[in-house]
């Protein structure tokens, strides 16, 4: 039984602006980050598409959008909305509609689906995007079985409230140290932001330097941590399912 500890550092919000593009570029160049999701509806997705082509080291899939959510005065408010979440005829025609963008900007499937404040966790969409993913035999972020997946690198409080110590050098340490075997997805939203209206917006900076810290790239070396994309995961998960002998 293979022992190793496998490690996904994925970016959400690939493409959303310049800005994100830029923080998650360099965490991808000069830190940790092996793969990210693209949302196909913003300005910069070309510009994120492009660069994914050019340095395919950096695995990409797609960051559902169907809206953005704020807390304010005690509830979540929309800060924007594509459709509404429990039209399922809406919900599934904006699902193809930024599927087929993802193939037009990039040229090929994702090899992963998610989704902005995961909506893809209830339903329709949640039907949707999993009967997807399991004919294309990509995985559906916290929906698939053989991954674990490592949401706690985020830094606010479910109500929004900054919560700084969360995307800090040593809380990423202290989660590498217990790393199981097998593979796990590290959920990130690293950017370098003066461009975008959202919730999230400080943190990401912060990330970025977190996920370049040389102190986390050598504690992925003592814990004989491997890291890699959802494409090389499938690869060798393919090579693993070849029969063996002659």
């Amino acid at each position: 039984m293979d022992a190793t500890k496998y490690l996904i550092v994925n970016a959400d919000d690939f493409g959303q602006s310049p800005g994100v593009n830029r923080g998650i570029i360099e965490a991808h160049q000069h830190g940790i980050v092996t793969s990210a999701s693209l949302m196909t509806r913003w300005v910069a997705a070309g510009e994120a598409a492009f660069y994914a082509r050019k340095y395919p080291r950096l695995g990409l899939g797609l960051h559902l959008d169907l809206g953005e959510w704020i807390y304010r005065a005690g509830s979540w408010v929309p800060l924007y909305s594509v459709v509404a979440l429990d039209d399922a005829s809406a919900v599934e025609r904006e699902f193809y509609s930024q599927l087929d963008m993802f193939r037009y900007l990039v040229g090929r499937d994702p090899s992963h689906v998610n989704s902005h404040q995961h909506v893809h966790m209830r339903d329709p969409l949640r039907s949707i995007a999993l009967e997807f993913c399991e004919n294309l035999g990509v995985p559906l972020r916290n929906l698939c079985s053989e991954a674990n997946y490592f949401m706690d690198f985020y830094g606010q409080t479910a109500e929004g409230l900054p919560l700084p110590t969360a995307i800090a050098v040593d809380q990423i340490i202290a989660m590498l140290s217990a790393l199981p075997s097998g593979l796990t997805v590290l959920v990130c939203h690293p950017g370098d932001v003066d461009d975008l209206t959202t919730m999230y917006q400080m943190e990401r900076r912060q990330e970025v330097n977190v996920l370049c810290d040389s102190r986390v790239r050598a504690m992925i070396r003592k814990f004989g941590i491997e890291l890699c994309s959802f494409e090389d995961w499938n690869r060798r998960k393919n090579r693993s399912d070849l029969p063996t002998g002659t």
